[in-house]
């Protein structure tokens, strides 16, 4: 079964960066000394004065490959009193590089930082996509699935994954958190497969005491919440009124039910299948309301759990590679708890 027989071809290509007349940031560079006029979001704003008393506004403008630093030297109160950080411009000015930087001069005629209400913009410019490619992905979950001996679990899982049109174009579209890890476009599938693989891995560890359809269906599941907990809006990935109310973990326990009452599956496998679910997070202080009680439950969240941090490290490094500043060590990251090592060697031992 291919991805293309469920999902519509126009809901595919969201995930692929489209061509544009308008700049992304990462593009900045090839213009240099040019000017440009391009769509960005302001992250931060500040009206600053210089040496000899002229005020200029310092903005902190971003799309989803970055962000640049602006300056407007003509219109700094104007557009200090009437933006605000969220908002979504449309700005001209030159592309010029300054203390070591790249930077935007906006331009000197007022309207040169246009505010854009929503419709005006494509939403896709501020969230970023999965970089690896959703179809690729989406084959390795069906694989996981086919490889379920148990009937009835492969059932639930079928009933989520490929019978539920609606539910898996918002499973492909979601992401896996707003900041922490996997927060772009895809993030979710490409979170679950990579817990699931991992799992598997592990497996073959302790065949003697893991039950391996209950450990990659709880791979698959354990997450199926973020689906209702999260929404990308024009302004980027923000929590539903659902999310903040009830919660990832309590949606996917509602959503499994619904499921394995639809399939018949007896009660005792969707218990430990919920067990999973409930006790992904591992301790209670980190928002499970159980600690893992299964040998596959204590399993799933560390293996999740790793999956996470090592996806914050990757965004990090890939961050910095980004910024070219040549940094051993990254900003201390609250995530993490820790600032991190950017190792800049050229092999990379692969």
């Amino acid at each position: 079964m291919q991805l293309k027989d469920l999902i519509p071809k126009e809901f595919l290509e969201q995930f692929k960066m489209t061509e544009t007349k308008e700049p992304f940031v990462h593009q900045f560079e090839k213009h240099m000394n040019q000017y440009i006029e391009t769509t960005l979001k302001v992250r931060s704003k500040k009206l600053q004065e210089s040496k000899d008393q002229k005020k200029f506004l310092l903005l902190t403008l971003e799309d989803k490959t970055g962000s640049v630093r602006a300056v407007d030297w003509y219109n700094a109160e104007f557009n200090d009193n009437r933006l605000k950080e969220g908002d979504i411009i449309r700005v001209k000015g030159k592309v010029v590089f300054f203390e070591e930087r790249i930077q935007l001069n906006v331009d000197k005629p007022v309207d040169s930082i246009k505010i854009l209400p929503d419709g005006e913009y494509d939403p896709n410019r501020f969230v970023e996509t999965v970089k690896k490619d959703v179809e690729y992905l989406y084959r390795k979950l069906l694989n996981f699935i086919d490889s379920i001996k148990d009937k009835e679990i492969k059932a639930v899982l079928r009933e989520f994954f490929v019978n539920d049109k609606e539910f898996l174009k918002k499973f492909l579209k979601a992401p896996a958190g707003m900041k922490v890890h996997h927060a772009y476009l895809g993030g979710l599938l490409e979170h679950s497969v990579s817990v699931a693989e991992m799992c598997d891995y592990a497996w073959r560890m302790y065949k003697d005491l893991v039950n391996r359809d209950l450990l990659i269906a709880g791979a698959l599941l354990h997450d199926v919440g973020k689906v209702y907990e999260y929404e990308v809006t024009s302004k980027g990935i923000e929590v539903t009124t659902e999310g903040e109310l009830r919660g990832h973990i309590t949606i996917g326990v509602v959503l499994l039910w619904e499921k394995a009452k639809k399939v018949g599956i007896h009660d005792e496998k969707v218990l430990e299948l919920e067990h999973m679910i409930i006790s992904h997070h591992g301790e209670l202080e980190w928002g499970s309301p159980i600690i893992p009680k299964t040998p596959e439950a204590f399993l799933l969240h560390h293996v999740e759990n790793l999956d996470a941090k090592m996806s914050r490290f990757r965004e990090i490094s890939e961050k910095e590679k980004k910024s070219d500043s040549n940094k051993s060590w990254s900003d201390y990251d609250r995530n993490l708890g820790r600032r991190i090592f950017l190792r800049r060697l050229g092999n990379k031992g692969e």
